[in-house]
Parts: structure tokens; sequence; C-alpha cells
């Protein structure tokens, strides 16, 4: 689940760079513009990673040895 949540906020920083320096939504692109049932259900996967990462500040560490 970790894994899964850090790829879509990855993805969702990417896609934020992309807007920032082009102008490009790489996820409106790929699925038919911003509106889009396909888009906004994307959109939501990658906030709700976004929240479910905060929870990564609060955990404790384990040492690796």
């Amino acid at each position: 689940m970790d894994r899964l949540a850090l790829i879509l906020v990855i993805i969702g920083a990417i896609n934020w760079l992309l807007v920032g320096l082009f102008r490009m939504d790489l996820v409106a692109s790929i699925f038919g513009g911003t509106t889009t049932m396909l888009s906004r259900i994307v959109y939501s996967l990658i906030g709700l990673a976004g929240l479910y990462t905060i929870t990564f500040l609060f955990r404790e560490r384990t040492k690796v040895e």
C-alpha cells in the first residue's frame, strides 16, 4: 500500500511539474480532459495517496542493520 501511494504521489508531482513548466496537464491529456470521469478518478486517487503519505511523517523509523 505504501509503495502504491508513493507511486501515485510521484505521478502527481510530475504532473504538477509539467503544468508549472509547460502548461501541460499530462493526466488530462491521457484521459481526455480535466472534466472526464476517468481524469477525476485519477486526480482523486492521487489526492487520497497524498493524504495517506502524510502518515509517513508520524511513523516511527526502524533501523536497518
